[in-house]
């Protein structure tokens, strides 16, 4: 698709219908919607916590957070040398953090933002758009809190757009577009609820609620 205009609420309407957005570079102001033929996603009963990732999680030298600092987290994932992440797609996630429907969860190392993920929820969906690491495995660190909290909130599908080797790793897996719209139909009419009032867990909770440590 060629460029659009887009605002925040036909965005939202953009991922309901299963697309989501890009733009070629940083310096290009044109945004398209992707809808790719094979579909990432992450079974939330399904992350995989490797022997080395436990170890990090245990040793708790790190805090978890939720949108203390939203901005930070999608400049620190636009910050590489090649990104998707242009001007207009930003200014789009802070309108619709502002409105409620994206969200961020980080990883501070005291005064550090040392790595986090941040995502677009609706009804009972997450759909993950970026996430960073400044400090060994802190993206890693971030996704197994974010899969726990998407597990106890409410929702049904983490959609992470493309499969990766490094996703793949975790635990996520591809499937195609139309089973793929079959569980964001479904995901939709439940109701996730992200901003929860539920504590922060332990990391031997996150540990011990997965089923897939080797």
């Amino acid at each position: 698709m060629g460029g659009l205009e887009l605002t925040p609420e036909s965005l939202l309407e953009a991922y309901a219908s299963g697309v989501f957005p890009m733009a070629e570079r940083r310096d290009d102001s044109a945004v398209f919607l992707v809808d790719p033929e094979k579909r990432g996603i992450f079974p939330l009963d399904g992350f995989h916590i490797s022997r080395s990732l436990a170890r990090r999680l245990r040793r708790q030298d790190y805090e978890i957070a939720i949108n203390r600092n939203f901005d930070g987290v999608v400049a620190a994932c636009a910050d590489r040398k090649e990104t998707w992440i242009n001007r207009t797609i930003f200014d789009l996630y802070k309108a619709l953090h502002q409105q409620g429907f994206a969200h961020s969860l980080e990883v501070w190392q005291g005064r550090d933002l040392s790595g986090g993920v941040y995502g677009v929820t609706l009804g009972g969906a997450f759909f993950g758009e970026s996430m960073f690491s400044r400090a060994a495995n802190a993206s890693k660190i971030a996704l197994a809190y974010l899969v726990d909290r998407l597990r106890e909130t409410g929702f049904q599908l983490f959609d992470a757009q493309f499969l990766t080797p490094h996703l793949a790793s975790l635990g996520a897996i591809e499937i195609g577009r139309a089973a793929y719209r079959r569980r964001l139909a479904k995901a939709l009419r439940a109701k996730g609820d992200f901003c929860a009032n539920v504590p922060i867990p332990l990391p031997y909770g996150i540990i011990q609620r997965n089923t897939q440590i080797s």
